[in-house]
């Protein structure tokens, strides 16, 4: 019996192909280098505002950046995003926190999904922040594991951050990121520090909303990076929009734009938000929705 190739491969057939076998020697390579997943925002909002996210405070996808940040959270916080990734793959996130006592407690889970059944990440992460006046000491343990075929690699590490909340005004945070992530069973999640500061120069209860973010990263191995969010937008009796630019410097070559923008709907408690990113690649860009709330 003899076997070959079709006698028309559409070109659409052809590139898929191609971009397939790239992400499947991508995450082969991520499993030594560390997977994009411990790296890339995993909140909307952070995504549209340049990645910054060591001192946005009140949301429950802080725990992927700082667990610090989920201080000033007073009853509950519920998140998710979803992102069509490069070549195909997919990036979804859900996070959730809530209050008890002087403890605020929160969970996040994130998966990248490369398609097809090549490979995935999977990164869960559950966080404990102690509350007393303005300063909230928080820490976090998270779990990654990376499925290539029919074989995984997986690690642990914790991260640990702080965080000072001046009421609605602004907010000082710092976090240190993937402690001990070079140990565990194959995979690698590499060490980061963020330091930032968020100030509010409007009262957020009222009609206009004006933030703006900036956030120094430390990543381990590379150069330094500045990142820098802008939030503005028009609120009345609960119901608005809002937009959002960010821009950030790469501390490694990188085909991803240095600049973000995004936008959401205000709805009272529910946010629904949006950000992109342009590419240099064939897929052109990222795409990312998602959903808040706390009620």
């Amino acid at each position: 019996m003899c076997y070959g190739y079709p006698r028309r491969l559409s070109w659409t057939t052809l590139l898929d192909v191609v971009l397939l076998d790239v992400v499947v020697i991508a995450s082969l390579t991520a499993q030594a280098e560390g997977s994009p997943l411990v790296l890339l925002p995993a909140s909307t909002r952070s995504a549209g505002l340049g990645g910054a996210g060591a001192a946005l405070v009140g949301d429950a996808g802080a725990v992927f950046a700082n667990p610090a940040g989920i201080a000033t959270i007073r009853h509950l916080s519920v998140e998710g995003s979803y992102e069509r990734y490069l070549a195909g793959a997919t990036l979804s996130s859900a996070a959730l926190a809530l209050r008890l006592g002087r403890f605020n407690w929160g969970a996040g889970a994130a998966a990248l999904d490369y398609g097809a059944g090549s490979a995935t990440d999977l990164l869960g992460v559950s966080s404990l922040v102690f509350r007393t006046g303005l300063i909230a000491l928080g820490g976090s343990a998270k779990y990654l594991r990376q499925e290539v075929g029919g074989s995984y690699v997986d690690g642990w590490a914790g991260d640990a951050g702080v965080a000072i909340a001046v009421f609605d005004i602004m907010a000082v945070g710092a976090s240190v990121q993937n402690i001990g992530g070079d140990r565990g069973g194959g995979a690698r999640l590499p060490r980061r520090t963020r330091a930032g500061f968020t100030m509010n120069y409007v009262d957020p209860q009222g009609t206009f909303r004006l933030l703006t973010t900036v956030e120094g990263q430390w990543p381990e191995g590379y150069a330094a990076v500045l990142v820098a969010g802008l939030e503005a937008g028009v609120v009345a009796r609960g119901v608005g929009i809002v937009a959002r630019v960010g821009a950030t410097g790469h501390s490694a070559p990188s085909d991803a734009s240095p600049v973000t923008v995004g936008g959401g709907v205000e709805l009272g408690r529910l946010h629904l938000d949006y950000a992109y990113q342009g590419y240099d690649a064939l897929d052109g860009g990222r795409h990312r929705f998602g959903v808040r709330w706390t009620p």
